[in-house]
């Protein structure tokens, strides 16, 4: 199955979230299809950044949200739903 979870990146005492599409045996910080977002906890504004248009498409495929990414995707303000050009699926290479 096909989840949609949060996957812990940063320093100790600062973390921050890549918002990812994984397979559920994957391990949380291991393999992911695709990154469609970041969460920053610490930030004075709870910045999260979701591409809401990923995060549709991916439900209507079947993939499950943990109760932790459905929560930040139904308190995102309008006009930050969408994330950064480049955040999808290039895991942080560039091409």
């Amino acid at each position: 199955m096909v989840v949609i979870r949060l996957a812990r990146t940063g320093s100790k005492h600062n973390p921050s979230y890549r918002v990812t599409v994984a397979d559920q045996r994957s391990a949380v910080r291991g393999r992911y299809i695709e990154v469609i977002g970041h969460y920053h906890p610490l930030s004075k504004d709870k910045n999260v950044l979701i591409d809401k248009k990923r995060y549709d498409i991916w439900i209507q495929k079947g993939a499950q949200p943990s109760r932790v990414v459905a929560n930040l995707y139904k308190k995102l303000k309008p006009g930050k739903e969408d994330a950064p050009n480049g955040t999808q699926g290039n895991r942080g290479r560039s091409h």
